[in-house]
């Protein structure tokens, strides 16, 4: 009989290594555990509201099914819909997946290196690309959304012109989340170099 392989679960024990927010070590600095706490709480709850959006996205999209395959009835919403609460639902809820830690990265090589390493690592990046580049994108949409509720934009893929404001908020909302993720992300990062192990 040939033995069943051990299954290779390290890619997703560094998804695991986050646990829930609010159970931090005790031996993190206090005004570090209610920074990262505070943090981590708001992209826990920020994540579970985001989540309600699935709702009308998958009523436009049944709604949309049924009324042009059943009734040959097509609507002139539901594209327009399920394309701008899908996008604002994976803007918002950005935060809380990079607290969960379940963005794609290239773990075949991180997850060989000492948390140490690792988190030397991921705060050098954090530092170095993170943050700039997530400022630059708030100020950019921002300035993006702005206009749109300004001006009354509409859309003009669909006869149905839908406003475009809304939608477009939803990227600098969801790059202020990510930008406070990140404080609590490179904070994990200090500890785990301080500590040699992850929060």
């Amino acid at each position: 009989m040939s033995e069943t392989p051990e299954l290779d679960i390290t890619d997703e024990m560094i998804a695991e290594r986050r646990g829930d927010p609010g159970r931090l070590p005790a031996d993190m600095d206090p005004w570090m555990r209610h920074t990262i706490g505070t943090i981590d709480r708001i992209s826990l709850w920020s994540g579970r509201i985001v989540c309600v959006l699935l709702v009308p996205v998958m009523y436009a999209m049944v709604h949309e099914v049924i009324g042009r395959k059943l009734f040959v009835a097509p609507t002139l919403w539901a594209y327009d819909v399920s394309r701008m609460v899908s996008g604002a639902m994976f803007m918002m809820g950005a935060a809380y997946a990079l607290m969960r830690g379940v963005h794609i990265r290239a773990d075949f090589l991180y997850r060989l290196w000492a948390v140490r390493t690792q988190a030397m690592v991921d705060a050098t990046l954090y530092v170095l690309l993170y943050f700039p580049g997530m400022t630059i994108f708030f100020l950019v949409s921002l300035d993006y959304a702005w206009k749109a509720w300004e001006r009354g934009e509409l859309s003009m893929d669909t006869a149905w012109m839908a406003p475009v404001a809304p939608v477009r908020t939803a990227m600098p909302v969801g790059a202020a989340l990510l930008l406070m993720q990140g404080v609590s992300e490179l904070l994990k990062c200090v500890y785990a170099m301080r500590h040699e192990r992850w929060p």
